[in-house]
């Protein structure tokens, strides 16, 4: 596993930058360099509940909330698989990379705000990954404008 970080700067404020990470639409505009049709099911944003993150035939991975504080954190702890919207047990494959986080936190400057994303990557998909994230972070920085 390898943790990367990767961050942008945006001219806007921390709400606005929260928006367009998570607001519906603005969250499937940016994830869609992952995989287009990606989209997340969260029943609530609070600490220790479930998200599941997935692409547009319903399955995916599914995450726990471990902290989140509005406009500033949010920390998600991958567990496992989701098929037709269910949440899957863990296999010997899964257990390889559960248990990884993925960590949005926005640092406050004088001019600009910094989106850091932290997040754990496995072997095989840290090339993938590491060049997707920068275009995805430019398209949060889009639409924050």
């Amino acid at each position: 596993m390898n943790r990367r970080e990767f961050s942008v700067d945006i001219e806007a404020d921390k709400a606005t930058i929260w928006k367009a990470l998570w607001e519906e639409n603005s969250y499937r505009d940016w994830t869609s360099v992952f995989f287009e049709g990606s989209h997340l099911v969260a029943d609530s944003w609070e600490e220790g509940n479930h998200v599941h993150f997935l692409g547009p035939d319903g399955s995916g991975i599914y995450s726990r909330i471990d902290k989140h504080i509005p406009n500033q954190i949010i920390r998600f702890k991958h567990i496992g698989l989701v098929e037709n919207g269910k949440e899957l047990p863990l296999n010997d494959e899964v257990k390889k990379w559960s248990g990884a986080t993925e960590i949005y936190r926005i640092v406050e400057g004088k001019k600009v705000n910094t989106l850091v994303v932290e997040i754990d990557i496995m072997d095989e998909h840290l090339e993938s990954m590491t060049n997707a994230f920068s275009k995805a972070l430019e398209k949060v920085k889009n639409n924050c404008g």
